[in-house]
């Protein structure tokens, strides 16, 4: 399947990203936002699968701003000392990533995807702190987002000021949530809230809380790795891409 490292300019710099599709063909696009450890072999291998059954996919370093991709080595995931330290320095990188900044980079994540033969609206699929960078592209762009689907999202519904929740009105794509069990980053509450708000602005949505899976539960080279909620997290997907954007080939990712 062909995929190449791409480079995308913004109005900040040039953020590298993954650029994978099943064929030179037109394809309906995913713009994948990766977790806080960043694009790696795990990243490439989840939306390699997604593109197998018929799209293109997009995954930029978000944090490019403070260089390519890897920004900051992996750590090791068993050893909590280190997921520390790690957490520790992309933290200030997090923070950076301002709604504002974020509505200015999925525009050029946007255009890029156009101009790569991708014709229509695209869909979103964020994990951890991904779902939070893809609400909020979504938000900023709802002509341009059909689809916004967020796995083990932590922090979207908060008692801040810049929660995404109360942006909700301006997410116009069809949304599915599958949080993690017991997670501290979205506990019961968060998630009862971020629901509520959904319903009381009207929009397309349904979440679920994956039983027994912990934050993190789709990356195969971290601690939390859960393969049948993985799994499950991968048949909720592409059926909400079939619903919206459609897809050029049949088959099961």
């Amino acid at each position: 399947m062909p995929s190449e490292t791409v480079e995308i300019r913004t109005s900040d710099g040039v953020a590298d990203a993954y650029l994978t599709r099943p064929d030179e063909r037109p394809h309906p696009a995913v713009l994948y936002i990766m977790d806080a450890y960043g694009l790696r072999p795990t990243i490439y291998e989840n939306a390699d699968r997604i593109a197998a059954d018929g799209y293109v996919v997009l995954a930029p370093n978000v944090f490019y701003r403070a260089g390519r991709a890897p920004v900051v080595a992996m750590p090791d995931p068993s050893d909590p000392e280190q997921r520390t330290k790690f957490f520790q320095s992309i933290r200030p990188l997090i923070e950076q990533l301002t709604p504002e900044r974020l509505a200015a980079d999925g525009s050029a994540y946007l255009d890029y995807l156009t101009r790569v033969d991708s014709p229509g609206r695209v869909a979103i699929a964020g994990y951890c702190m991904g779902a939070r960078i893809g609400w909020w592209i979504a938000a900023a762009h709802p002509d341009r987002v059909a689809a916004l689907a967020g796995f083990h999202a932590g922090g979207m519904a908060t008692d801040g000021p810049e929660s995404p929740h109360l942006a909700a009105a301006d997410v116009k794509a069809e949304m599915y949530f599958g949080f993690a069990d017991e997670d501290p980053s979205m506990t019961a509450e968060q998630i009862a809230t971020l629901e509520r708000t959904l319903d009381e602005v009207g929009a397309r949505h349904r979440a679920e809380l994956y039983e027994g899976a912990r934050h993190g539960y789709t990356m195969a080279d971290g601690a939390a790795y859960d393969e049948a909620a993985r799994e499950r997290h991968f048949a909720e997907l592409r059926a909400l891409l079939e619903r919206t954007i459609g897809s050029a080939r049949g088959g099961e990712f």
